[in-house]
């Protein structure tokens, strides 16, 4: 017999049928007359992490909501993280309630001050200057086609509608956000930059997912309890003769020493074939056939620099 019930799903599951820990943030985008809209939100998660041209977010909301309508007309907003006060959270939630934003927006509080991504956009909405860090975004509508949905549709708009970008049901929507600028205020960027402690974390109110006719419910930044750090399990070396192994059958052509392939063994599994043919491509771009430990020195210099180079854009 199962320890559990089976719970019914029903819409906005999120909400109604779970307790699934989110984030709270305010996401700021540009009305029409040119004023700011602030909405809340917690459906907003990494979406592309590596490998591809550029890192994005993806937003999950009702496609008739100032929010929305913003996006699908300027394409542009930035989603701020909000610290843990009660008061801002109490803010979050009446600025998240459904409502004209000429309603909502003579009464907000919150502090603004222009971003970075492009300070000059008329269309680029400001930033929460008490925010303790901002993804500035700018929506792929090329994915799916996502551009042929227009604002104005407050009633619901009429399908097909498109899988992952763009308008996705009735009343929903779901953007693809490429990240243009990561912004974070001076001590937790020294905190990253220099190597995070547990006293570095921001106060992160975390929004319980579930909420009923009367309240949302959120759990504050434990006050007294600092983050606990759980240290990483050790890399399982990989011996030589595997990393032989996977190596021979990266190309016909460029082939490894040994002292190359010694620089791998701390690489875990999953990313052994990406490496392994990053250096590939590097030896073919450079003439190479036979990759030694120097090769593999040059190259890593080479990715240490694009690293570096994407943080300074």
């Amino acid at each position: 017999m199962s320890s559990f019930k089976d719970l019914r799903i029903v819409d906005n599951f999120y909400q109604t049928s779970l307790f699934f820990p989110m984030p709270t943030v305010c996401i700021s985008t540009i009305n029409p007359d040119g004023s700011t809209n602030i909405g809340s939100y917690s459906l907003v998660f990494p979406y592309y992490v590596a490998g591809r041209d550029y890192y994005a977010m993806v937003l999950n909301c009702r496609n008739n909501s100032n929010t929305c309508q913003n996006i699908l007309r300027t394409k542009k907003l930035a989603i701020n993280f909000i610290p843990d006060d009660k008061k801002y959270f109490k803010e979050a939630v009446r600025l998240g309630f459904p409502g004209p934003s000429e309603d909502k927006m003579p009464d907000a509080w919150f502090k603004m001050e222009k971003g970075l991504a492009d300070p000059s956009d008329k269309e680029r909405p400001p930033v929460m200057k008490d925010a303790f860090q901002v993804i500035e975004c700018t929506w792929d509508d090329s994915l799916e086609d996502g551009g042929k949905w227009k604002a104005g549709e407050m009633d619901g708009y009429e399908g097909p509608y498109n899988n992952f970008n763009g308008i996705t049901s009735k009343f929903g929507a779901t953007f693809i956000l490429k990240i243009d600028k990561i912004l974070m205020k001076e001590k937790y960027y020294d905190a990253i930059v220099n190597g995070v402690e547990a006293g570095d974390f921001p106060p992160v109110p975390v929004d319980y997912g579930y909420r009923d006719s009367k309240n949302f419910w959120y759990t504050p930044f434990p006050k007294f309890k600092k983050p606990h750090a759980e240290p990483i399990p050790a890399a399982k070396e990989v011996d030589l003769a595997s990393l032989r192994y996977a190596a021979d059958r990266c190309d016909d052509k460029i082939k490894f020493t040994d002292a190359a392939l010694a620089n791998f063994v701390k690489v875990p599994r999953p990313f052994l074939k990406t490496v392994l043919m990053g250096c590939v491509d590097w030896a073919k771009e450079n003439g190479v056939e036979l990759i030694d430990d120097e090769h593999v020195k040059i190259i890593n210099d080479k990715r240490n620099a694009e690293k570096q180079a994407k943080k300074k854009k």
